[in-house]
């Protein structure tokens, strides 16, 4: 890990891995939703490496909030 893309993207995952072991049912369809913003994350990581920081940004920012919205779902 070398550029803070590297450490927000590990961050956010690691984020995503708790609110899923914390919040969800742990059922597979929780899982195969919070896939999408864990794929999300690393896009991110990788275009921030590009250098188009503020588009890595917004996907970050993107991911975040579409896994909130699928453990707010959970009853």
């Amino acid at each position: 890990m070398q550029t803070a893309f590297d450490f927000l993207s590990f961050g956010c995952f690691v984020g995503l891995v708790i609110a899923y072991i914390k919040f969800a049912k742990r059922d597979f369809r929780t899982l195969a939703h919070l896939i999408i913003p864990a794929a999300t994350f690393a896009v991110a990581n990788q275009i921030g490496n590009a250098g188009l920081s503020i588009f890595a940004l917004i996907l970050v920012v993107a991911g975040a909030g579409y896994a909130a919205l699928v453990l707010k779902k959970e009853p």
